[in-house]
């Protein structure tokens, strides 16, 4: 009996465990396609990591900015072409589950421009929502 709950508890943290590890690549999937997307001068694909919803909050240089149409509309303000933009690099320094429904991400960013390079860190906080894991916070410096 003792061997059967040990066995049963070993095989629910290896299901915990490859749960974690499979939320953890889709994540770092998205800043991935992210990534993709900006280097190629796509800003709305590169939105789609971001939750869709006026809830949105993406906290910059300038402040604090609700809503995903305001955030697109703030990066086309900021990077207004492609060599505004640059080619995106993100250096992953952490990604930590907070539970099953929340993970934090914490990274470097460098845009290598012909203007000038730029770069800074951030810290994002993804949410899974409707079977999907988005951005729901991004702070960005």
């Amino acid at each position: 009996m003792i061997k059967s709950f040990f066995s049963l508890g070993i095989l629910l943290l290896s299901l915990g465990l490859f749960a974690q590890d499979r939320n953890k690549k889709e994540i770092l999937g998205i800043l991935d396609k992210q990534t993709a997307a900006w280097n190629r001068g796509d800003k709305e694909a590169f939105m789609k990591g971001y939750w869709e919803n006026d809830s949105l909050m993406f906290i910059g240089k300038s402040g604090v900015t609700y809503g995903w149409t305001n955030t697109l509309n703030n990066y086309k303000k900021g990077y207004p072409d492609t060599a505004a933009m640059g080619q995106l690099h993100f250096t992953i320094i952490s990604v930590k589950r907070l539970s099953g429904k929340y993970y934090y991400v914490v990274g470097k960013w460098h845009l290598r421009r012909s203007i000038g390079d730029l770069d800074g860190h951030y810290t994002l906080l993804f949410q899974k929502i409707n079977g999907h894991w988005v951005i729901i916070a991004d702070h960005s410096s």
